[in-house]
């Protein structure tokens, strides 16, 4: 039953969802987030727009052939209506050197038939150092 809660909760579940997926290199629970409209879209930074499924997860699934991505997304800013609702997140990393990082990232997610789902995953290199955060913006 867990697994229905994350695909049919709120907008801010499916996002833990995905962000718990991609730490577990789980590309099946990952893609079960996206909606099932064939027009979803999917941009890594620095790479081209991904429009469908197939690219997206064959994209996913390059991603994440070595293991899971250890991201933490924080500092949520979010606008949502009945249908529909945007998150912001800086998504901060690490990498096996230690040094840190962090991205910007827009998740779209719309309400379906079947809960809400991802429609939207764009994300970019952020500009200057880590942003400090207040406890009060944390999404986890």
């Amino acid at each position: 039953m867990k697994r229905q809660k994350q695909l049919n909760g709120s907008a801010a579940e499916v996002e833990t969802a995905f962000y718990d997926a991609l730490n577990r290199a789980d590309v099946d629970t990952l893609m079960a987030l996206w909606a099932d409209d064939e027009e979803i879209v999917c941009i890594h930074p620095g790479g081209p727009r991904l429009i469908g499924h197939a690219a997206i997860r064959a994209s996913w699934s390059a991603i994440l052939e070595h293991g899971g991505l250890h991201i933490l997304p924080s500092q949520l800013h979010e606008t949502h209506n009945l249908m529909s609702s945007v998150h912001t997140v800086i998504e901060g990393t690490s990498a096996a050197s230690g040094d840190a990082a962090h991205l910007l990232a827009t998740n779209v997610y719309v309400k379906t038939p079947r809960g809400w789902r991802i429609v939207l995953h764009h994300v970019s290199v952020g500009p200057g150092p880590v942003p400090l955060e207040s406890p009060a913006q944390i999404l986890h």
